[in-house]
């Protein structure tokens, strides 16, 4: 099979898109697939295109036997509005100028979603190629960029919300992230027969936990002795990250490590210094590979997200990296993301944005090491029967061929 996979974000970003489409793209080029991925240039998240891509339109590469076909965009920090609605449309266009012409044959194209810009052009290569198009959902727009307060509704947000009833419309497939997403888009009228559920996973190799002590990531950051809570991942406005600040100046005892960049993340920094909290540790982005070791260092790692209704539908991808990783999950979430670590047996859970309880759940993960031993073991064995992202894109497989069956 030969498929098109359009995405915004692809490696080296650290984003969690990228790794999605990375991992299922590389799983099914050593099932026999041809697989080529049309994204931008690195930028995400700060915005900074690398100085060996600069003064290009575009760019062919091959990485794990994929076939990555970059486009130029209009590169702005991950903030804001108006620029990075720039942003999307830009690659939009060079996605058409630049992409479409090096693709070459395909028997179906998928859209991975946010951005909708990238779906639409998505949607246009497939009616070029007389191909099917398949709409992966990973977060639903315009929902959720009014319910954090980014947009208010209004004619942008009925054109946006338009743009995306079209796209459902115009899908052989939906395969969206979370069973709630498949309930929301159903009460807005897409056919049940339409969506099909493929979570995101782990790599199960890459965060094998006898691979990495963590010894080395503690020295280097200076963490010998210390109790460390790690959160890594973007510092984005929808993770409720100051309520780790809350819970730091409840136990000065303990290290909270956070690693990541982000929309929020320059209020986070001069939050910090305002409450000289000398107990938490800011860095900037890693690369994939880095991952792993920040986890391995860690006695436990947070799960969090805002108490927005809308994020009960939402499953943070790192949920199942951190389950992989074989360390304690403190889970503030709601939802669908409570069901899977209530399932998992690998985590203590509070509420989203309270940083009271996640301060006692730190406290009571600190002095009882059996504990944080036997939630790392259930968790890591609740990741492996479940959500192996190579068990995940085989059924995905099954499902494009389905798609193209139906077609023929």
């Amino acid at each position: 099979m030969r498929i098109a996979y359009v995405c915004h974000y692809f490696p080296p970003e650290p984003a969690a898109p990228a790794a999605r489409v990375h991992e299922f793209s590389r799983a099914w080029v050593q099932a026999g697939s041809v697989v080529s991925v049309i994204t931008t240039f690195p930028n995400h998240p700060l915005g900074r295109i690398p100085a060996a891509y600069r003064g290009r339109w575009w760019s062919t590469e091959r990485l794990d036997g994929i076939r990555v076909l970059r486009c130029w965009l209009y590169a702005v920090p991950n903030r804001g509005i108006g620029r990075r609605g720039l942003d999307h449309l830009s690659f939009m266009l060079t996605c058409l100028l630049f992409g479409l012409p090096r693709l070459g044959s395909v028997d179906l194209v998928i859209a991975s979603s946010p951005t909708l810009f990238s779906a639409v052009a998505a949607w246009l290569i497939a009616r070029v190629k007389r191909v099917p198009f398949v709409l992966e959902v990973r977060d639903l727009w315009p929902e959720a960029i009014v319910e954090l307060g980014l947009m208010r509704p209004g004619m942008g947000v009925g054109l946006l919300r338009g743009l995306a009833g079209f796209l459902y419309r115009r899908a052989s497939r939906v395969v969206v992230v979370t069973n709630a997403f498949a309930d929301r888009l159903v009460a807005q009228g897409v056919p049940r027969s339409k969506l099909v559920v493929i979570p995101n996973g782990a790599d199960m190799r890459l965060f094998e936990p006898t691979k990495s002590s963590g010894a080395a990531t503690r020295e280097a950051l200076n963490l010998d002795g210390r109790f460390v809570v790690a959160y890594v991942g973007s510092h984005g406005l929808s993770h409720g990250l100051e309520a780790v600040l809350d819970a730091a100046q409840a136990q000065p005892e303990v290290t909270f490590l956070m690693v990541g960049d982000g929309a929020d993340r320059e209020r986070l920094l001069g939050e910090r210094d305002r409450r000289h909290l000398d107990n938490v540790v800011m860095r900037p982005s890693v690369e994939r590979a880095e991952v792993p070791g920040l986890y391995a260092a860690a006695d436990a790692c947070l799960v969090p997200l805002r108490d927005v209704p809308l994020f009960d539908t939402f499953v943070p991808s790192k949920l199942f990296e951190v389950l992989a990783a074989g360390r304690p999950v403190i889970g503030a979430v709601r939802g669908e993301a409570r069901e899977i670590l209530e399932r998992s047996g690998g985590a203590v859970l509070v509420e989203p944005e309270r940083g009271d309880q996640l301060a006692e759940a730190v406290e009571r993960l600190r002095h009882d090491p059996e504990l944080r031993a036997e939630l790392g073991r259930r968790g890591r064995a609740f990741a492996e029967q479940q959500y192996d992202r190579t068990a995940l894109a085989s059924r995905y497989l099954d499902l494009l061929h389905e798609v193209v069956a139906e077609r023929a």
